[in-house]
């Protein structure tokens, strides 16, 4: 009866689909008031339901977001964030791609690419990408906790091509420079003459679970080319992150 009390309080804030108050909880709940103020406590102690604002006002919580993520398959994922992906593709008119965090390895899950049947492009294939050496997998990594990057710094680094760095030392500083201008780069460093450059993309406060990246041949991608791609690319990551969590959210 406990459990699905607060089930009904999430479900309740779920479909409102806006910040609602403890006494619109209430009254749509039917239960009594000191009953209905207790179960929102335990369950925002739990970050199930959360405050955003000082406003009393509470929305479903980042680890409800969080549930639903990591149970979401990649098909819901690209089905979130593929027209997002189409439009900067044709903006860029270079390749775009999703990565995502999945068991402690990094891989590409969706690839949209130009209309432009005169563009020469790179695909960058599907799949798992070397944590030290893809900047799609940089992006990610440099977010997250130490433990994570010691245990990534402590294994194996291939020396994919002379661009590739292999010395902890040198990803660390890498890790921190990203972590200051908020995307990462490729240059050279899996195959010679292709770049690359990825954004983290945030959800909500559990960290970067994926990263949004564009590739071309060396020619287009620059260490100035990367900069400016690189910026743009935060914006576009933060409005596939909000596709994502709307998407978890409609669905719970």
């Amino acid at each position: 009866m406990h459990l699905d009390r607060m089930i009904g309080l999430l479900e309740i804030v779920a479909v409102a689909g806006r910040p609602v108050s403890v006494a619109e909880i209430q009254k749509a709940s039917g239960l009594p008031r000191p009953t209905c103020y207790r179960l929102i406590q335990q369950l925002a102690d739990q970050q199930m339901l959360d405050r955003p604002h000082d406003d009393g006002r509470y929305v479903i919580g980042d680890r409800v977001i969080r549930i639903a993520l990591l149970g979401k398959s990649d098909v819901d994922v690209r089905r979130c964030a593929a027209p997002l992906l189409r439009s900067a593709a044709n903006k860029f008119n270079e390749t775009m791609f999703l990565a995502r965090l999945r068991d402690g390895k990094v891989e590409i899950i969706h690839v949209e690419t130009p209309d432009d049947p005169a563009r020469a492009f790179i695909h960058p294939g599907l799949g798992e990408r070397p944590m030290h050496a893809c900047s799609c997998s940089k992006a990610i990594a440099a977010f997250a906790e130490p433990a994570f990057q010691d245990a990534l710094l402590a294994g194996r680094l291939t020396q994919y091509t002379g661009h590739t760095k292999t010395s902890p030392e040198a990803l660390r500083a890498e890790f921190a420079q990203i972590v200051r201008r908020g995307f990462a780069d490729c240059d050279q460093e899996i195959d010679l003459g292709i770049a690359s450059v990825a954004a983290p993309v945030m959800v909500g406060n559990i960290g970067a679970t994926f990263s949004v990246g564009a590739v071309g041949p060396i020619r287009r991608f620059g260490h100035e080319d990367r900069a400016e791609i690189g910026e743009k690319l935060i914006g576009l990551a933060r409005k596939i992150s909000g596709a994502i969590q709307l998407c978890n959210v409609a669905e719970i």
